[in-house]
């Protein structure tokens, strides 16, 4: 498959856009702690424990609501982003979905052909070579086997995969696994296609072909539900997001919005001793809060105030800008810029502010607010005050940060003689 050119791949015409194709109206979902899970893989062993009256420690009854009153709709042509912390009920979400599991009360319906990218290489045998393998798993996600052949070549250029083509699968590597049967997937011509937390497969060159994929379903009218704990690709994908909360009712609504709800609230663990009575946001210059997504360029003010039960003497004061992966951005304090330091009484009220400019490119970021002294330094952004910011579309699509390039062709004679030889020459007649 080597020095084959890449092939553009055809999607199925395009649906009608404002048709909905998943409905989700009113879910409840209730489990028991202790008993399995109502799927057949788990339905099946416990069926047979209770025909052979099996002994052993009874399973706590108690019931727990792994989701309460959820309603969203995706149309065709639309992304919706599920996000939320672990045991949130996003996987339920889908395997709801998928029919894997039925709602105790309400409405789940899949209107179309389903695709789903969950468990990527689960339907593979391992004494199958590559190429028998994306027969298997195409036929298990609904493929027919002359829909398979027409996109052999395909799928196994998008993997990268050709030269172990006809390997058997165990000799592969788990990444290699992964990519293939992402690959398999990727080739289906779904209506609904359904995520969840499989775009960390691969290199960086094969994550952007993912990327480009799910884009392309997207432009020709799938409806998509992408699950992830990635704000980031969240961010770059989604039209709509969800934010599942244990307990409560959930958060629909713009991405943007929601996304800033969810990374604000994952705030790390910081010194109890010092706490953040509050801390906002701003454009500067005004009393507006940032809400909206920010323009890339803007300058926006961090102000904080925080009591301390213990002094706190020679402090400083300064930020850690994330972006929602978790990559630092930025980092930066008073001390290191030069600033002088404060003696801060115990129980005395201290206000900080720190201005700067958000050079960055798309994406959802996060401002965590630092106490710095002699000898170490306390994250106040553990009690609530970490801010969370996004940054609008922007002209370019790559990397992280806005650095603002000037472009220009340098005719070689500008300033400097032609020949490198003359110029030494010239260096030494001046020394003379």
């Amino acid at each position: 498959m080597a020095g084959v050119p890449p092939r553009r791949i055809q999607v199925r015409r395009k649906r009608v856009m404002s048709e909905a194709r998943i409905v989700f109206d009113g879910v409840w979902k209730k489990f028991r702690r202790g008993e399995p899970h109502d799927s057949l893989r788990d339905l099946i062993p416990a069926m047979a424990a209770r025909l052979f009256h099996r002994s052993g420690s009874a399973p706590v009854k108690d019931e727990f609501w792994a989701l309460s009153d959820v309603s969203f709709e995706v149309r065709a042509g639309e992304t919706l982003g599920i996000i939320g912390r672990n045991g949130a009920g996003k996987s339920t979400t889908l395997k709801l979905l998928t029919r894997i599991l039925r709602p105790t009360r309400g409405r789940s319906e899949v209107r179309g052909r389903v695709g789903a990218l969950i468990e990527l290489a689960a339907g593979f045998h391992p004494d199958l070579t590559g190429r028998e393998n994306v027969f298997l798993q195409g036929a298990i996600m609904g493929m027919r086997r002359r829909e398979i052949e027409r996109h052999l070549d395909q799928i196994v250029e998008f993997a990268g995969i050709g030269d172990f083509i006809d390997t058997q699968i165990k000799r592969y590597s788990s990444g290699m696994q992964a990519r293939l049967g992402f690959s398999v997937a990727a080739h289906l011509e779904p209506d609904v296609l359904l995520i969840d937390e499989v775009l960390a497969v691969g290199d960086l060159s094969f994550q952007q072909k993912c990327y480009q994929r799910l884009r392309e379903f997207r432009r020709s009218g799938v409806a998509i539900a992408f699950v992830s704990h990635n704000m980031q690709a969240v961010s770059m994908l989604c039209d709509r997001v969800i934010y599942l909360r244990p307990g409560t009712s959930p958060i629909l609504g713009d991405v943007a919005e929601v996304v800033q709800q969810y990374v604000s609230g994952q705030n790390s663990a910081g010194d109890p001793r010092v706490a953040a009575v509050r801390c906002r946001l701003t454009h500067r210059g005004t009393s507006r809060p940032v809400s909206d997504p920010v323009t890339p360029g803007s300058w926006l003010r961090l102000e904080c105030d925080l009591t301390s039960s213990v002094a706190l003497p020679r402090m400083g004061f300064g930020m850690t800008v994330r972006r929602a992966d978790g990559l630092v951005v930025f980092e930066s304090g008073s001390t290191m810029e030069g600033h002088a330091t404060r003696d801060v009484e115990a129980g005395d009220p201290v206000r900080c502010a720190i201005e700067f400019r958000a050079n960055l490119l798309r994406g959802t970021y996060m401002v965590e607010p630092m106490l710095y002294d002699e000898r170490r330094q306390w994250p106040i952004a553990a009690l609530g005050s970490a801010v969370a910011f996004v940054i609008g579309e922007t002209t370019r699509s790559n990397g992280v940060a806005e650095l603002e390039p000037r472009y220009e062709f340098v005719p070689r004679g500008r300033g400097l003689l032609r020949d490198p030889l003359k110029r030494l020459l010239g260096a030494v007649h001046d020394r003379h």
